[in-house]
């Protein structure tokens, strides 16, 4: 394959200071032998990184032909055309406009060449010469698709006329995809989508050709599909592709050119713009339904991908122009049927994803139907849902049908992977159920319980589980997000409940999940928990139906919380049993909490110590979820943790005393530090400590203040042992809460200096491990400047090292930590806008920025000169801003002494271009959004970008 020895000595060991004279053809074709051979990984990868270097080098232009030579292996070649490709699709400017007809001649040539030769070098070649077509169109190359026409099309060649045509097809059809993914400039993309149209005149004749040709090989008609596929995507007209579609939707009758065909058919459909040409669209549906019988034969073959293709199509058509057809009343017959073709599609034999993998592709569909019938004035909604209603009353039918479970047998043979996807499938069919509601209103809930209640009394059929599942199933996905406190049958449903012969798991995980999807309407029901609770109380008990029941229980005990006194005992109780039994034991853990949280309840106390102290030898990740969980307490706020409003509960009682969830807080917190004393050094604890307290201080604010000192304690025993983020923004929390109130500023300043103490010495150890605590640090420090300065008064405080910590932090290639240092860096500058700056507030502060904030202008040069990323600019510019309004003088010092140094903060920019920048940032002190402008087209400068197609797209 290659001509090299073991002992030879490869370009890509010095892969990062490579020079120009590295990249010859030699060591190019030795550095692919180690990329495609070598069997050391980390030589592959400087491989790897040598060839993206050489492909980018101006020595690619001699190598690339070279590399192209027929002597060449396809990999060799392979590189050789995408070098090419990579030149002139990146590097445009870099070509003379004189080199242009040259350059256009030499590809021609070379794609002849390979015409029969290597198929991935062709393809590389065409996408090389399309991008140049795509830069020189229309002024420098006008006629471009013509003139490729035309040359392919010339007799005398000593390629064979199919390869030519072959290789011509590939041409056009990549021509179209490269203008996609194309750097082209805004305005230079108009102008070439417009030449691009104008140049469809000159392919139609020739695709109609070839596909009309009763002698034209099956591989060239595929190719010309796909030249149709590609270039339907630039919105041509579709009523000037009526003649290519009919050829498509013939050649669907040949499996070699199936796929190729619908897709063509569905991207020259799908199109927006394709809605103007309503005569073309009805042309349309009578040949998609002339492909129900083809579709049905697929359906009884089990030919999957026949079926899929047609429904592909059908879909497309009705999902794209629903409405369009839907306003051709005289047609809307026809409509209909194409309706009920794509309910035949949804209701394909076979379970998804084992069987068929069809029916999910019409969900769509259906959305975008009722979408459009009900954005109708009411006159005409009227008429359409006469019509309609009928058909989406099936469409429930047979989407429950579709979500049945197969039998048990069946079902244990799928994989994992195939249970996943039908769990996916199930959730789409539920959000469609829902979404059929707002049009069939509570007629469907009448309709499915009618259903439900001839079931339980006919309880003969082999597989009466999975229908009563999926009529459950129906009454969950509709109740989980549906007022329906309101419907007249849900009483009757709560009733048929118990009768159900429960059998089976996932028709019990079904009836938890409906109950708990009901929580809100048994809150203003309480008399009906009588008839649920025990069903619930007894799954808790079962290992299989973990998620389930603790998921309905703690709703229940959530929304129907002033209404369960009566059956706190029995949960409870249950409860423990379930828990000495070690059956997902943190969940019911959460329900105990959960009770306990009420004022009138004394579960949690009422534990023996036995069973309290039993959790402390739960794994450490049974305990991290349980705190997980258990911050979900909230008793005296309406919101959930998502921040969505939660439904309404009834008004409880005044509250008074100590607020309920702060009793239960103290009564666990023993517990909790006997944990942590045990598992202190687990991050997974610690960080679910973080979390439950977190969201305590969140929840209760002022009222957490009985716990702010034990609190500050235990958090600094563990952010010592073991630094965590978590702890920090629970540090950061509290502070926010806290730190201006007298009675608790001790504890704080206290927790304070300790966590900045901890965090310096991580900085001496090497912080780089540590981005995450290194950007909660920056966010604390910053809280502390804004909300209590004094704390940097503090003798026990290195304000110094904190700052030079920053500076640090401003070099970190993550994202979010240079985004924290430079908020912290405002603040530390100038703090609130409403304020005096913290250089006078605060003297340490102060004295800091003058002997040291040389320093800091340093590090935002350098970040700006190319060593941070430019989506950070408007970061740093604000430091800029900041430092500028707040420390004039110092900063015209500093600007003028950093910026005198040679090749700093980069070698692209000039002497001038750097006084131009200071003096323009010396002159913003107002006007913070031209500051952000300035350093933007100055980092563009220092990165070489300046004036780039790259720059202009970013």
């Amino acid at each position: 394959m290659f001509a090299c020895s073991d002992s030879m000595e490869t370009p890509v060991r010095t892969a990062i200071a490579a020079t120009s004279a590295d990249f010859t053809v030699e060591n190019v074709e030795k550095a692919l032998h180690q990329l495609y051979y070598d069997p050391n990984i980390e030589n592959k990868n400087l491989a790897q990184k040598w060839l993206m270097q050489a492909q980018i080098s101006p020595q690619a232009w001699q190598f690339c032909w070279v590399l192209l030579s027929p002597d060449k292996v396809p990999e060799i070649q392979y590189f050789g055309a995408s070098a090419l490709h990579i030149k002139i699709s990146r590097y445009w400017g870099d070509i003379p406009a004189e080199q242009y007809d040259t350059l256009r001649s030499q590809l021609f040539s070379q794609i002849a060449l390979f015409a029969s030769g290597s198929k991935i070098v062709l393809t590389r070649l065409c996408v090389a010469l399309a991008s140049l077509a795509l830069n020189t169109m229309p002024e420098a190359w006008p006629g471009a698709v013509t003139e490729m026409v035309q040359v392919f099309q010339e007799e005398g060649s000593t390629v064979d006329g199919r390869a030519r045509c072959l290789a011509l097809l590939e041409l056009l059809t990549v021509l179209p995809e490269e203008f996609q993914t194309s750097r082209l400039p805004q305005y230079r993309r108009g102008q070439v989508r417009g030449a691009l149209g104008r140049e469809w005149a000159s392919v139609y004749p020739l695709l109609q050709q070839l596909l009309r040709q009763a002698d034209s090989p099956a591989p060239v008609k595929a190719r010309a599909l796909k030249c149709l596929s590609s270039w339907a995507l630039l919105d041509v007209p579709l009523s000037e592709s009526e003649g290519l579609l009919e050829a498509g939707f013939a050649a669907l009758n040949d499996p070699e050119l199936f796929d190729a065909a619908v897709e063509a058919i569905v991207n020259a459909i799908s199109q927006p713009d394709s809605q103007r040409y309503l005569n073309t669209l009805l042309k349309l549906v009578p040949q998609v339904l002339q492909l129900q019988d083809q579709l049905r034969e697929a359906v009884q073959n089990g030919d999957m991908e026949t079926s899929h293709g047609i429904c592909r199509i059908a879909v497309s058509l009705g999902e794209n122009h629903s409405r369009a057809l839907l306003e051709q009343v005289e047609h809307w017959q026809s409509f209909l049927a194409l309706v009920n073709m794509i309910m035949f599609c949804t209701g394909i034999p076979g379970h998804y994803p084992v069987n068929e993998t069809t029916s999910s592709l019409t969900l769509t569909f259906w959305y975008t139907l009722q979408d459009d019938i009900m954005s109708f004035e009411a006159e005409k909604q009227a008429v359409y849902l006469q019509v309609y209603r009928p058909v989406y009353f099936q469409l429930v039918d047979v989407l429950l049908h579709k979500a049945q479970f197969p039998s048990d047998e069946e079902y244990a043979s799928w994989s994992s992977d195939e249970k996943e996807q039908f769990r996916i499938y199930r959730v789409d069919i539920s959000d469609t159920l829902m979404y059929v509601y707002e049009m069939l209103g509570a007629e469907l809930l009448s309709n499915l319980y009618d259903k439900l209640g001839r079931l339980l009394t006919n309880a003969d059929q082999p597989t009466f589980w999975q229908h009563t599942e999926a009529l459950l199933y129906g009454f969950q996905s509709i109740a989980e997000t549906i007022d329906v406190n309101y419907s007249d049958v849900i009483p009757g449903l709560i009733g048929l409940i118990p009768r159900i012969n429960i059998n089976n798991v996932q028709l019990a995980d079904t009836v938890m999940f409906t109950i708990g999807a009901l929580a809100e309407w048994l809150a203003d029901h309480p008399v009906m928990l009588s008839s649920v609770l025990p069903l619930v109380l007894q799954a808790l008990g079962n290992p299989d139906l973990s998620i389930s029941s603790v998921s309905t229980l703690k709703k229940i005990c959530r929304e129907c919380r002033y209404d369960l006194p009566p059956y706190a005992t029995n949960i409870v109780a249950v409860s423990q049993e379930v828990l000495i039994k070690q059956i997902h034991k943190w969940k019911t853990f959460c329900t105990i909490c959960t009770l306990s949280s009420h004022p009138t309840s004394s579960s949690w106390k009422n534990w023996p110590k036995r069973r309290q102290t039993r959790l402390i030898s739960w794994p450490s990740f049974t305990f991290w979820a349980c705190c997980r969980t258990f911050t979900t307490l909230d008793i005296t706020k309406q919101e959930e943790e998502s921040g969505e409003s939660a439904p309404p509960v009834k008004a409880s009682p005044p509250q008074t005393g100590p607020n309920p969830v702060v009793v239960v807080l103290q009564q666990v917190f023993a517990l909790i530090h006997t944990v942590l004393s045990k598992w202190l050094n687990d991050s997974q604890v610690v960080e679910a400590v973080c979390a439950i307290f977190e969201k305590s201080v969140k929840t209760l604010l002022h009222d957490f203040a009985p716990m702010v000192s034990q609190l500050s304690e235990m958090l600094g025993q563990m952010y010592s042992t073991i630094p965590q983020a978590s702890a920090l923004d629970l540090t950061r929390q509290m502070m926010h809460i806290f730190a201006s109130e007298t009675d608790h500023f001790s504890p704080i300043k206290s927790l304070f200096e300790l966590v900045t103490s901890v965090t310096l010495t991580i900085f001496q150890q090497g912080p780089r491990d540590h981005p995450d605590i290194v950007d909660s640090f920056m966010q604390l420090q910053a809280q502390a400047l804004k909300r209590k300065p004094d704390l940097f008064l503090s003798e026990n405080l290195d304000v110094k090292a904190v700052f030079h910590c920053g500076v640090l932090s401003l070099k970190f290639p993550e994202a979010p930590t240079v985004k924290s240092t430079c908020l912290f860096f405002n603040v530390f500058v100038f703090g609130q806008t409403e304020l005096l700056p913290h250089c006078v507030d605060v003297p340490p502060v102060g004295q800091v920025v003058q002997e040291h904030g040389k320093l800091l202008l340093l590090a935002v040069l350098e970040a700006i000169g190319g060593q941070s990323s430019r989506s950070l600019m408007d970061q740093f510019a604000e430091v800029l801003f900041s430092m500028n309004k707040h420390c004039f003088s110092l900063l015209t010092v500093w600007l003028k002494e950093a910026l005198q140094t040679p090749g700093f903060p980069s070698s692209r920019v000039s002497d001038e271009q750097k006084d131009t920048f200071s003096q323009q940032i010396l002159r913003e002190r107002v006007n913070k959004r031209r500051v952000k402008d300035i350093v933007k087209e100055f980092t563009l400068v220092c990165r070489g970008l300046h004036g780039t197609e790259y720059a202009a797209e970013y």
